[in-house]
């Protein structure tokens, strides 16, 4: 802790540290091998948990009886995070009142604040976090790391606020890493080439620690998104978390979702080859049909809507796949190699959740919606006021959203899982159904009618069969100059709503993409991408659009440039932009982004989520 930032380095710099090397292992599939270095004398063979689901005696007699059996080894490898800014905070210590406030980059103030609060042993009283604009997160900047718990002791022990904010360097080996999935998919098919049972068997590298949501990703979430649009009347899945001598391994957009779409995606072009039966045909012959709708499938997932065939062929149409012949003969001309790929997903977003709509009637006018989400990228201030908007008429201009400040909330889920249009859209849209209740009772005051007699409709609460009526704002207006209700009580249209838990949603979508390759030095070139998904409600069509393209070219970074390497010392080989190949603008093609949403009906708004989609 010093003054400036040079002289915090150049103390660090006096810091002799004795270090005696010890025998590493990066890899889970290795660390898990008899005789590997153990990072931990409590955890044998480093395998923090060995997970299965499904009845294997039934996959073992569908495997037994099948026709055909196709098996396929496939890596996801590990990726760095690589947020636009890197963490950053700053801790203060009140010492009259015995409260820490700690400035922070987050995708949740409430969650943050109920993990420092644990660590600290404080009272939730004692303990306020506040974010504001936040670079970027994908899953990493949930956490509550070591850095924080610093500052914080820090600001207490010196009296004054203190700052911390890593370089990317640091932020290379300090933030968690993503993906690192080390699969065997097997699948079992009949004559005709239908699905019988899938099996993934594998590995989920831990990295060093254990992260909050580590486990979750190669097994659960795997597990959920494994089985896709097709099908699949049995599965199992065993998968072992280890411990590894790397950064530990968490959430990173999708979080196991985009794994399991490339699992089974990757294993039916495969068995196509495989079967000698056409990849987009094999496919038409395993979706599930949109009269199959309400879908239980094998992992336990019950889809509500959806036309998977519809979609598959919308798509085809939108890419122009009936013309990829002629293009790939054009190719040829200019000595180009061209292929088309096709890839289908169902994403299972965060289910069961609840979350806060709070909505706050200003002096000056404005209205504010408080919710537990928080948008670190996404463009959440947008799509919420529209709904608001459409709700109770309020004037989009006049809405603002508080989301960053824990002393706001009674209650937040924060940002992730694709979850904050479905959860956050229907705690705002039930938190404005409570304004129109509350709303009848103060209308019929000023209106001087029965509340029975007074309806809301289009911002206006009227008295039914006339043309007696007070728009929202001004009955808002009408409360702030002290309006005294019947009983004596202060008017007011201010609610606090936390949802119950609702249940999550099942987003869908065909990508296609067109790849032309240089023979002569390997360079790959995405040079058509269409992505035709069903989101259901679509509130703001340009911020899914960004959505979207943002997504792929993070998969498109995964597929063709980008991976966390380790040395067999156990020293990660890129460790700034100058040797880890992320993706830049030209690298990224034109993405057609199509809607062609069927509205769920598990939530108001009939949104199914869209963050994560794009990489799926």
């Amino acid at each position: 802790v010093a003054a400036t930032i040079a002289q915090a380095k150049d103390a660090a710099e006096a810091v002799v540290v004795d270090i005696a090397p010890l025998p590493a292992v990066m890899s889970a599939r290795e660390a898990d091998k008899p005789g590997a270095p153990v990072l931990y004398d409590d955890v044998p063979d480093n395998v923090c948990l060995d997970y299965h689901y499904g009845d294997a005696d039934k996959v073992a007699a569908a495997f037994a009886a099948a026709a055909h059996v196709v098996k396929l080894p496939m890596v996801n490898q590990r990726l760095v995070v690589n947020s636009i800014e890197p963490r950053s905070a700053i801790g203060e210590f009140d010492k009259a009142n015995e409260k820490w406030t700690l400035h922070s980059c987050s995708q949740g103030v409430f969650g943050l604040k109920n993990m420092m609060r644990d660590i600290l042993g404080a009272k939730p009283e004692q303990v306020r976090i506040l974010t504001g604009n936040v670079g970027g997160s994908f899953g990493m900047k949930a956490a509550s790391y070591p850095e924080y718990v610093c500052v914080l002791h820090a600001a207490k022990v010196l009296g004054r606020p203190v700052k911390w904010t890593d370089e990317r360097s640091g932020s290379f080996v300090s933030d968690h890493h993503g993906r690192d999935f080390d699969m065997t998919m097997e699948a079992a098919f009949d004559k005709r080439g239908i699905i019988q049972a899938i099996r993934l068997t594998g590995f989920g590298n831990m990295g060093g620690y254990l992260a909050a949501f580590g486990p979750l990703l190669p097994t659960l979430n795997v597990t959920k998104n494994n089985v896709g649009m097709y099908r699949t009347p049995v599965m199992e899945v065993s998968t072992k978390c280890v411990f590894t001598n790397t950064t530990l391994v968490s959430a990173y957009r999708g979080a196991g979702r985009p794994e399991g779409a490339y699992h089974m995606e990757r294993m039916m072009d495969y068995a196509a080859a495989e079967l000698g039966i056409d990849r987009f045909e094999l496919r038409r012959r395993n979706f599930i049909r949109a009269k199959d709708m309400p879908f239980n499938s094998a992992a336990g997932m019950a889809y509500d809507t959806g036309d998977f065939p519809g979609l598959f062929d919308a798509a085809l149409e939108a890419a122009d796949a009936a013309g990829f012949k002629q293009r790939k003969r054009e190719s040829k001309k200019a000595g180009k190699l061209r292929g088309i790929g096709v890839g289908c997903y169902v994403e299972t977003t965060a289910a069961g959740t609840t979350e806060m709509g709070g909505i706050r009637f200003n002096d000056d006018g404005t209205v504010t919606i408080v919710t537990g989400t928080l948008d670190y990228g996404q463009g959440h201030a947008a799509p919420f006021a529209q709904i608001l908007t459409e709700k109770l008429g309020v004037p989009f201009e006049r809405i603002k959203l508080l989301q960053g400040d824990s002393d706001q909330l009674v209650m937040g889920g924060g940002t992730g899982g694709s979850r904050s249009a479905m959860l956050s859209g229907t705690a705002i849209m039930q938190a404005a159904d409570k304004v129109i209740e509350k709303g009848k009772d103060i209308a019929a005051q000023v209106l001087e009618a029965s509340a029975g007699d007074i309806e809301f409709h289009n911002g206006r609460f009227v008295i039914a069969g006339t043309d007696r009526a007070v728009d929202i704002m001004q009955l808002a207006e009408r409360v702030r100059s002290g309006l005294t209700l019947s009983d004596g009580s202060k008017a007011s249209l201010d609610i606090s709503h936390v949802t119950e838990p609702v249940p999550g949603t099942f987003p869908n979508g065909v990508h296609v993409a067109e790849v032309e390759i240089d023979p002569e030095t390997g360079n790959a070139d995405v040079v058509k991408y269409t992505a035709v998904n069903d989101f259901g409600t679509v509130v703001n069509p340009m911020l899914v659009e960004g959505q979207i393209q943002g997504g792929v070219v993070q998969g498109l970074g995964q597929a063709l440039l980008e991976g966390a390497v380790y040395d067999a010392e156990g020293q990660l080989r890129p460790g700034s932009f100058m040797d880890h190949a992320m993706p830049r603008a030209h690298n990224a093609p034109d993405i057609a982004v199509i809607n062609r949403g069927i509205p769920t009906k598990t939530n108001p708004v009939g949104a199914k989520g869209c963050g994560e989609a794009g990489c799926s």
